[in-house]
């Protein structure tokens, strides 16, 4: 008579790696309330209804969707890379200034958390960099000091000011973040062209701060240049023949390049007006059509890298990018054509777009 072993048991997960994926999941939990606390903002701004009305949400929306939220994931992935403890202190500081900032305490206190979780950053780039001294590592160091830089100017002198800066964080990151994922198709010169648009984008932004009339204008013709160079250099031509989860994230991508390009393009034209159809194409093209775009593009991939957990692609996942692209075409053509119903419209179009994305996500993951 033959007899069959019982199955071995299943090994359990070592304490230590079971707890830390739990804080990193608190951690980006921590960047999701900053995310919704955002969008609310949002709401406010567009002069909707929204679940929680405060004049103080509207005032602190881009430093709390910007710092609070991509702020939180963006060092919470690289934490994860350096795979130091202390790495772990950026995330954690930049979810918890975004949320300061909303309640009624000083906002100099959030503002300061902000600051301290800009020097982490800081910190944890330059310890990638002595790991690997390659130009796609400077050019992210370069990222965290814009973001270091954006709290402080806001915090001297106003939000608006300080918008130059945001951006070239979110597009530095991203930009290359995109060379390094895409390196073998772009080829060995990728990383020093980069770099030097990324040293043209930060001496513009620079520049912005003592000559308020043609500074911000350089910054909008540095953005345009970086959003061609991706456009041109990255697979996002090739994949779009592609089918699945291929072609997804070429049309992402190529979505969140020409948001880019259009912002950059009004910004050089106009400069930084504080008026409704430049203001609002500029900021909304850099931090929701490419940076979003961005986020739901590369979702699939960061969630295993951080949680490890995996998030299927499904078509499903067409929704939510729709709604955000259709949501901005709306919202830019009421605000270009002075169409106030159209651009409020747009905007909870938007709203609605990241809010269904959320709910996507976490459903894939969870039935995963």
């Amino acid at each position: 008579m033959s007899h069959t072993a019982p199955p071995r048991p299943r090994a359990a997960a070592p304490s230590g790696r079971r707890g830390g994926a739990r804080g990193r999941l608190l951690l980006m939990v921590l960047g999701g309330v900053c995310l919704l606390s955002g969008l609310n903002a949002g709401l406010i701004r567009l002069e909707v209804w929204a679940p929680v009305t405060s004049d103080r949400l509207g005032d602190v929306h881009g430093l709390v969707m910007v710092l609070g939220f991509l702020g939180t994931l963006i060092s919470l992935e690289r934490a994860q890379s350096l795979g130091q403890p202390w790495g772990y202190l950026a995330p954690a500081l930049y979810g918890a200034g975004g949320l300061a900032l909303l309640t009624p305490a000083p906002m100099l206190l959030g503002q300061l958390l902000l600051i301290e979780a800009g020097v982490l950053f800081v910190a944890i780039y330059l310890a990638l960099w002595r790991r690997a001294p390659r130009p796609l590592v400077a050019i992210q160091v370069l990222s965290a000091v814009l973001a270091l830089g954006a709290v402080v100017v806001a915090t001297l002198a106003d939000v608006t000011v300080a918008l130059p800066w945001l951006a070239g964080f979110v597009v530095l990151t991203i930009a290359a973040e995109r060379a390094e994922l895409a390196q073998l198709a772009m080829g060995p010169r990728a990383d020093s062209e980069l770099l030097g648009l990324a040293g043209a984008l930060t001496l513009a932004i620079m520049a912005a701060l003592t000559l308020p009339v043609i500074g911000p204008r350089l910054v909008g013709v540095a953005l345009l240049a970086i959003a061609v160079w991706l456009l041109a250099h990255d697979v996002v031509r090739r994949q779009l023949r592609l089918s699945g989860q291929h072609r997804y994230l070429a049309v992402a991508l190529l979505a969140g390049y020409l948001n880019l390009a259009l912002a950059g393009a009004v910004l050089a034209w106009s400069g930084l007006s504080t008026g409704r159809a430049s203001y609002d194409v500029v900021v909304h093209g850099v931090f929701l059509g490419f940076a979003l775009s961005m986020v739901m593009a590369h979702a699939p991939v960061i969630l295993p890298a951080v949680l490890g957990r995996a998030l299927p692609y499904r078509r499903v996942l067409w929704l939510p990018l729709g709604l955000l692209h259709a949501g901005l075409v709306l919202r830019f053509a009421g605000a270009l054509g002075g169409w106030d119903v159209a651009w409020q419209v747009g905007g909870v179009v938007t709203v609605l777009a990241l809010l269904v994305f959320m709910v996507t996500a976490i459903t894939l993951v969870v039935r995963r």
